[in-house]
């Protein structure tokens, strides 16, 4: 049995005085000692947390005994190390940030797209008037994608509202939205369903789920996360690389950010050019007074979160 677990997670669904219960869950995370990421925000849960396999089931059965986290699809991983540094619970506005947050407009939790499994997608990608729409990042399809999959020019989630203007071609087509583990998709669809788009699914628990129910066949490249893996393999079926390495150009899955904490631009980097350059994406950031030290993982907290949440 592999040391620790690492669990992606979201629901969305209403929490009353959600400041006081981010205060209270962060308390409840920090006693099974768990590390990682969780956003509370009025419409749910989003979270990315590691920690022993008992911890993580005790911190799984406790949600699920909640009847309004009942429905939690946890996506768990093994791993042979935290993947994180810190535990931090923060309340926000928003558990994904999209700009989208009238709940009269858009409202996952009560109309979003068909959610469809790994091998329906499989099935339903091949069909002539399906068009697979990723809503992730550039930084993000970049380094990984389905084949065939259309991509999106943003750098944010939040900009992809905007974006929908680019998608009117496309009404009349099924399309099928994918992220990382589900939850973009949820307002990404809601929002094509808003906007007059009439036949809209979505990759139900994202690549990550994908590639646990087919092998992550036709994935190309790997998949970007949001912990100290930085990007996971996807496909063992019939897997390639997409991403060149932004230095020398070569060919590289392997991903950093930037080591200047102004910059922390995300950029797939070979493991050569990484040393060479201290982790860093040019000779500018190399020489900035703050750059931080390169362990040859490319992976910091980000700027803003370097406070502790728990000591």
């Amino acid at each position: 049995m592999a040391q620790y677990q690492i669990l992606l997670y979201y629901i969305y669904t209403p929490i009353e005085e959600a400041e006081l219960f981010a205060a209270e869950h962060l308390k409840f995370c920090n006693s099974l000692n768990l590390k990682g990421r969780i956003i509370v925000a009025n419409e749910g849960l989003n979270g990315t947390v590691s920690g022993t396999p008992e911890a993580c089931n005790t911190y799984m059965e406790t949600l699920k005994s909640e009847p309004r986290f009942a429905a939690i699809d946890f996506k768990v991983d093994d791993s042979d190390i935290h993947a994180f540094q810190k535990m931090h619970v923060r309340y926000k506005q928003e558990i994904v940030h999209s700009g989208l947050r009238d709940p009269n407009i858009i409202n996952p939790s009560k109309k979003t797209g068909k959610h469809i499994d790994g091998k329906t997608f499989l099935d339903m990608k091949k069909e002539y008037d399906v068009v697979v729409l990723d809503v992730r990042s550039n930084y993000e399809h970049g380094v990984g994608r389905f084949e065939g999959a259309m991509t999106l020019d943003i750098e944010n989630f939040r900009e992809f509202p905007e974006k929908i203007k680019e998608l009117e071609g496309l009404k009349g087509k099924k399309i099928i939205t994918y992220c990382t583990g589900g939850i973009k998709c949820e307002k990404a669809s809601a929002l094509l369903l808003e906007q007059g788009f009439d036949d809209v699914y979505q990759l139900h628990g994202g690549i990550i789920k994908y590639a646990k129910e087919t092998g992550g066949e036709d994935f190309s490249g790997v998949c970007y996360v949001f912990d100290n893996r930085i990007t996971v393999p996807i496909n063992n079926i019939n897997p390639k690389i997409v991403s060149t390495c932004y230095c020398c150009g070569k060919l590289s899955a392997r991903m950093i950010n930037c080591a200047n904490p102004e910059c922390n631009e995300h950029i797939p980097m070979c493991e050569e050019c990484g040393w060479e350059l201290k982790g860093a994406c040019s000779s500018n950031c190399t020489s900035h007074p703050r750059i931080r030290v390169y362990d040859g993982t490319g992976y910091y907290v980000k700027p803003g979160l370097e406070y502790a949440s728990k000591k």
